[in-house]
């Protein structure tokens, strides 16, 4: 063979040698990256599938914190209307009670909600801090003015909640126990501080008049004692709205010479009308409706 032809040979072997480096048929499949890192499909298959499992758990943990917000969003919404239902019930409540109280509604007509909130009410201190507020202003303007030398000038005091005390121990809860019990307590210290000024101290009841010796006795049992007279109802007073039955007894006062300087009470009945005096305080007194429900079964605010 001629020199030639050995050249023409091995031309020939090194093109299809490098002819099956290029498709990979010794090798087998493989993939070849600029920078000079080869994969197998194999390789890639596992690769491939690892980036699509991780993109599934990311979503997934997307998904979830997504509903986990939305969950504590809804709860949060979910507290603040509790709150604000609360707050839209006690303004209704307190609207409820003040007209209520001016038109002498009976319990049965009080809605459920209201006295719910008025235990509620007086179990969260408020009643206590209200109860307290008010004796400060009282005892406030009792201290810018004074009796006059011919003691023509009188205080009048509703003892109806003081003569139902012996019902304290009868309640739905020591708390509402204890409010009641302040009550008494904060009412008997006004009535001393009040009589140690040199006021005039009329007290003033719903009760019929044939019941007067045993109210007094049970006055005295409690501590009031020196009081200037005690208005109980005659019996033809007994049908007479409350309300009358306070104006006409305070007009009798005033054409007897008597001034009415205050009324102190927890209803409004005895508030309002004629003649009610220079100032003119109400207790707070959450329970009046729930009382007068409950009175029969023993317990009166």
């Amino acid at each position: 063979m001629s020199a030639y032809a050995h050249q023409m040979e091995r031309e020939f072997s090194a093109q299809s040698l490098m002819s099956r480096e290029d498709t990979g048929t010794e090798m087998g499949s493989s993939y070849v990256v600029e920078s000079g890192f080869y994969m197998t499909s194999f390789a890639a298959t596992i690769f491939i599938a690892a980036l699509v499992t991780f993109g599934v758990l990311l979503i997934t943990l997307l998904v979830t914190l997504a509903v986990m917000l939305q969950s504590c969003e809804n709860r949060s919404k979910g507290v603040v209307e509790i709150d604000k239902s609360i707050e839209n019930s006690y303004h209704y409540c307190n609207i409820f009670a003040l007209h209520g109280e001016l038109n002498s509604l009976e319990a049965n007509e009080v809605p459920p909600v209201c006295k719910s909130l008025a235990i509620r009410y007086i179990k969260g201190g408020q009643y206590a801090r209200d109860l307290n507020f008010t004796m400060w202003m009282i005892e406030n303007f009792f201290n810018s003015v004074s009796p006059s030398n011919d003691h023509r000038e009188a205080v009048l005091l509703d003892i109806d909640d003081v003569l139902t005390s012996h019902l304290w121990r009868v309640s739905p809860s020591d708390r509402i126990e204890d409010a009641t019990y302040l009550k008494h307590l904060l009412t008997l210290e006004l009535y001393k501080k009040l009589q140690s000024k040199g006021w005039v101290l009329v007290l003033l009841s719903r009760k019929p008049e044939k019941e007067q010796n045993a109210t007094i006795e049970h006055l005295s049992s409690l501590g009031y004692s020196g009081w200037s007279s005690l208005i109980m109802r005659l019996d033809n007073e007994m049908k007479m709205d409350t309300r009358e039955y306070f104006s006409i007894r305070r007009a009798a006062m005033k054409e007897g010479g008597t001034q009415v300087i205050s009324v102190i009470s927890s209803q409004m009945d005895a508030l309002t009308g004629s003649f009610p005096g220079i100032r003119i305080f109400k207790l707070p007194n959450p329970l009046y409706y729930y009382s007068n429900s409950h009175i029969e079964n023993g317990f009166v605010m």
